[in-house]
Formats: C-alpha cells, sequence, structure tokens
C-alpha cells in the first residue's frame, strides 16, 4: 500500500479514536489528545520537530494568561461585587431574576473567561433562589447558558474563540479582531436571552439540588475512647448499642491512628478504639454518665485528647479548577486536614451514601460534608470546593482591584487598535497583574487549567497530522461530494450543526481545533470567503446546551442544581435548534459569502 495513503488511514481512524473515547470518558479528555500525539510520533507521521511547533501556537499560550487575568479579577474581588449588584437587580419577581441574571452574566462572560465567573455567581445564584423561594434548579441553568452567550461576544470572551483565531492565523487569513464578533454575538446571545424568559424558564425543572433537608439542624460530632476495663471491649458496634436508632451513630473508628470507616461492620472494639460519634446533646450527657466510653483524657489512657463540639453540614461542589479531580474519596484525608467528614456524593442525578471511597471525583460532584464550622470554613478558604450553601469569605485584595481592571481592559483596548498581537499582551497583562500583587505567583499558576491547555495542545497535534498527511483534503473533498448541488448558505448550515453536534458529544476546544481547518478548506472548495465558515465553527462550538457534558460550565452547574441529563435535552435542544436557525442568518449577513 502507498505509505501516503495508508498515513491517511491511520489518522482518519486516530480521529475516530479520539472522538470515541472523548465519548466513552473512560480516560480523561487531556490523556486522549497526548496518546494521539504519542501515537503520531510514534508512527513517524509527525517528526519530533514538527511536534513541538504545537506548543508555539499562539492560541494555548493566549488561553493561559487569560486563564491568570481572570483569576486577578476574582482574586481582588471584582466579580464578588459583580454579583453583590446582580442580587440588587434580581428584585422579587422569578422573571426579573432570570433576566437580571443572564443579561448580567452575558455582559461579565464578554471580558472575563466564563468558567470562573460561573463557579463564583453559582452560590449567588442559590441564595437568590432560596430568597425567591425558588428552587436552585430555575437559575443555575439560566447562568450557564448567559456565560455561554457572553463568550461569543469578544474575541477573549472564551478559550474557544482564541483556539479558533490561532487556526485562522496559522492559515494565512487575518486575525479575527477584539470586537469583530461583537454584533453578531449580541443578536444570537439576545435571543438565547429571550428564549430562556419567555419559553425556557417553563421548561426549567424544580429539582431538590440539596442533600441537607431531612438532616437535623443541630448535632454533634463527639469523638471517645474506650477505656482499659470497660465492658463494651470485644463488641461489635450492634452489639455494643451504638447506633442511630439508640441516639449514637458511628461515623469512624480510628485504632492506632487507621480510620476502619469502610470497616464498619468488622469492628470489633478495643482499649484505646477512638470512636467518632454523630450524636445530640443529651445522648452525648448520656455516653458519658454510663462509663462505658470516656471523654477527656485519664492520663493513664495515653490517649489524645477526646472532644465533643458542635457541628454544621453544608454542601461542597468540585470546581474545574480543583485540586481534588482524580482523587478518591479515601485519599482525601478530610478528617485529618479539617476535621471534616463526607456523608454523601451527589452525581449524575443520584445520592450515593454508601460504598463511595473508591470514586474518582470529577467536575460536578457535589459532597455533602459534616464538621466543625471552623474546618469547613478552612476547607472553602482554601478553594479546595465551592461551598453551595452560602457565598463563601474570603480575604479579597480590593487595593489591587483597579489594576486588574486596568490590565483586562488594556489587553482589549489595545488588541483592538492592533497595537500588539492578543497573545503577546495576554503576556504582558499577566505577568503585571503578579508582579504587582493582584496574584501570587502559586496562585497565577494554579488558575492556569493545565488539562485544557494539554487538550488542546494534543488536538492540535492531530490537526496538523490532518493537514500534513492531506487527510483534512480527504474529508473537505467527501464533503463538497456529499453536498454538491448545495449553496453555500446550506453548506455552511450544515457545518454549523455538525459543529455544535460534535461539541455536545467531545468539548468545544476539541470540536473547534478539527473543525476550523475544514471550514477553511471547505470554503475554499466551494469558491467562496472562508470567514463566515469560520465563524460558523466559532459559534457552534460554544452552542452547547442539550448536554451537561459539552461545555465546562454546564458540567458544574449539573451537580450544583440537582439536574437529570433529560433537562439538559428538553431545555437545551429547542435552544440550539433556535440558535442554528439565527445564526444561519445572521452569519452570511455579517460575513458576506462572496
Amino acid at each position: 500500500m502507498n505509505w501516503d495513503v495508508l498515513q491517511i488511514g491511520i489518522v482518519l481512524t486516530l480521529v475516530c479514536a479520539v472522538f470515541y473515547g472523548f465519548v466513552r470518558e473512560r480516560f480523561p479528555p487531556d490523556v486522549i489528545a497526548m496518546l494521539a500525539l504519542s501515537i503520531l510520533l510514534g508512527v513517524g507521521i509527525l517528526s519530533t520537530d514538527e511536534a513541538i511547533t504545537v506548543f508555539s501556537n499562539s492560541g494555548p499560550i493566549t488561553v493561559g494568561c487569560m486563564f491568570v487575568l481572570s483569576a486577578a479579577l476574582e482574586r481582588t474581588g471584582i466579580i464578588e461585587r459583580i454579583g453583590v449588584l446582580v442580587e440588587r437587580l434580581a428584585g422579587h419577581s422569578p422573571i426579573q431574576a432570570v433576566l437580571a441574571l443572564m443579561i448580567s452574566v452575558l455582559v461579565i462572560s464578554a471580558f472575563i473567561n466564563n468558567t470562573p465567573v460561573v463557579v463564583i455567581l453559582t452560590p449567588v445564584a442559590i441564595v437568590l433562589a432560596r430568597s425567591l423561594k425558588l428552587a436552585p434548579s430555575r437559575l443555575l441553568i439560566p447562568l450557564s447558558f448567559a456565560s455561554i452567550f457572553g463568550g461569543t461576544t469578544t474575541l477573549i470572551g472564551t478559550s474557544t474563540n482564541l483556539l479558533v483565531n490561532g487556526v485562522v492565523i496559522g492559515h494565512g487569513m487575518p486575525a479575527i479582531s477584539m470586537f469583530e464578533i461583537t454584533l453578531p454575538g449580541v443578536i444570537i446571545g439576545s435571543v438565547g436571552i429571550a428564549y430562556m424568559a419567555l419559553l425556557g424558564r417553563w421548561l426549567l425543572p424544580d429539582r431538590p439540588s440539596s442533600m441537607l433537608a431531612e438532616r437535623p439542624a443541630r448535632s454533634f460530632l463527639a469523638e471517645v475512647v474506650v477505656p482499659p476495663g470497660s465492658p463494651l471491649i470485644g463488641r461489635g458496634l450492634e452489639e455494643a448499642g451504638l447506633t442511630a436508632r439508640r441516639g449514637a451513630e458511628v461515623v469512624d473508628v480510628i485504632r492506632r491512628g487507621l480510620s476502619w470507616r469502610v470497616r464498619l461492620d468488622e469492628v470489633e472494639l478495643e482499649a484505646g478504639d477512638r470512636i467518632v460519634l454523630r450524636t445530640n446533646a443529651a445522648d452525648v450527657i448520656g455516653l458519658r454518665e454510663t462509663g462505658s466510653l470516656v471523654f477527656g483524657k485519664p492520663e493513664e489512657h495515653l490517649v489524645e485528647p477526646i472532644a465533643s463540639e458542635e457541628v454544621a453540614v453544608m454542601e461542597g461542589v468540585v470546581g474545574p479548577q480543583s485540586r481534588l479531580l482524580g482523587y478518591r474519596i479515601a485519599d482525601l484525608n478530610f478528617r485529618r486536614l479539617y476535621g471534616v467528614y463526607i456523608l454523601a456524593i451527589y452525581r449524575q442525578g443520584e445520592e450515593l451514601h454508601r460504598n463511595f471511597d473508591s470514586i474518582e471525583l470529577t467536575t460536578g460532584d457535589v459532597l455533602l460534608l459534616e464538621g466543625p464550622r471552623d474546618g469547613l470554613n478552612r476547607l472553602f478558604e482554601r478553594r479546595v470546593l465551592v461551598n453551595l450553601n452560602e457565598p463563601s469569605e474570603r480575604p479579597f485584595r480590593r487595593d489591587k482591584a483597579p489594576i486588574a481592571l486596568a490590565a483586562i481592559i488594556g489587553v482589549m483596548g489595545l488588541a483592538s487598535l492592533e497595537v500588539l498581537p492578543i497573545a503577546a499582551l495576554a503576556i504582558i497583562a499577566s505577568t503585571t497583574v503578579v508582579a504587582l500583587g493582584c496574584l501570587t505567583a502559586d496562585e497565577a499558576y494554579e488558575a492556569i487549567q493545565w488539562r485544557i491547555l494539554i487538550l488542546i495542545f494534543g488536538m492540535l497535534a492531530l490537526g496538523l497530522a490532518m493537514e500534513k498527511t492531506g487527510a483534512a483534503a480527504v474529508l473537505v473533498d467527501g464533503i463538497v461530494a456529499l453536498v454538491a448541488g448545495l449553496g453555500p448558505v446550506a453548506v455552511l448550515a450544515i457545518l454549523y450543526l455538525f459543529t455544535s453536534i460534535m461539541t455536545e458529544t467531545i468539548s468545544n476546544n476539541a470540536a473547534a481545533v478539527l473543525l476550523t481547518p475544514i471550514a477553511i478548506g471547505l470554503a475554499q472548495q466551494l469558491g467562496v470567503d472562508p470567514r463566515p465558515f469560520v465563524m460558523a465553527v466559532l459559534f457552534a462550538a460554544s452552542a452547547s446546551f442539550a448536554t451537561p457534558i459539552g461545555y465546562q460550565t454546564n458540567t458544574f452547574v449539573y451537580g450544583a442544581g440537582g439536574y437529570r441529563f433529560v433537562d439538559f435535552l428538553r431545555i437545551g435542544m429547542p435552544l440550539n435548534l433556535l440558535m442554528w436557525l439565527v445564526a444561519v442568518v445572521v452569519i452570511p449577513w455579517y460575513w458576506p459569502l462572496s
């Protein structure tokens, strides 16, 4: 077989395998993308020098810098102040609340990466919903959708736009200017907000997003010790009377520093065992009086101090940048670090109470936590989890807010005037906010979503292989043959629809990187201007409304709002079709095909 033909076959097969891997989710998308890059290197389709060139692409570099700038706006309290403003504008009407929330978030997301906007404003939306006596599920999907609309109104609104711009520049086309997409984006976004306010709000579910409803408002975690000579020695927990129905539910047994939480049914009590109980004040006193268990630290027992303290029960959601991503519940060690226990997990519409210690955490998982309030506050302050019960109190560097604002305004203004390429401006601005104290260096590194960048690099390598081998040309020729006889507008409509479907099933960034070169080649084959075809990919790659997996903000509110998969289908499918129709009208009007 001809080597060129074999290369095309390998690359197309690899594209299919990558898509399959994204859908199956057996491995993280970034790992799948880098596996594809490794295969391309291993079989010799890409040389080492060619593979390394993807790491110098301006798109991912700009995306990384914008993560830093968004973090600076967050850390200086600017996004938090916007949240307060949203609450004031919401008034006392549900429809007014939806409109105030969505319009505000659309404006914010035009200038700030939409993921941190949704992460920070989710607790605000939950508190707002409760004040209006609404289920949080009535506001969280509108919050996510509005951030997506806003992301398509400026070049820096979302990482997808920056990636498409990088591919456009790489193909020798003029760069997308800062506000080139603003008017079409505002038109499309306004139609989306009107849909949500007039029709979508009736399709929003009333989901019980909280796992707290049936839990007592006031309880205690008590740590007790089994003293030598106790009649409980050698007994199991049931036999010892340590059960929930008798007022003392055992949360954990700690023996010689090791937790027996996952094997409580097997425990036979020994002298010196520390037992963590969930109980109320009366039962704590009763346990003390029996003498079977000891509070305090009798010196002869040689055990650590034992305490009883009032606890709070709160919910936290795993954010897209959480350090917990990929960790098993059993490895978190919250008990030692914060004195906090995980009672249950809410994932994909199901509340898990038992046998969840082996679960690996992913974005959107909601954890039900119990522990002393100071431990819970420390956990939330460190941004390990996002507090769903109330906006977390965190010290902001408010005196640095003007610097962060000036940095983002400078990037936008100078980029629109074409003083420097946006990649250069983003590097300068992100370095400046760190140097002037808006962020520490560690916070800047933590702000960068490395998984997204690695995914982008891997997909750029796959796109490069498609270009080099001619696989992209084969796909373009095949598409042209399929749409022969159709006009350019019809082909643009098909391209938008296909991109939107791919975004729902894999991810917005992966779809944009792979389909933008194909859109350019398709337009060239048809003899029309590639610009509107590129814009069809740009807008469609962000049009993820029908599933919670295509866009990070949807994934985040999926768990926080207690949604089911079908909720996104019911609300998002009509919206996807509406966005498709509007885009097919607006794009050729604003960027003529001829």
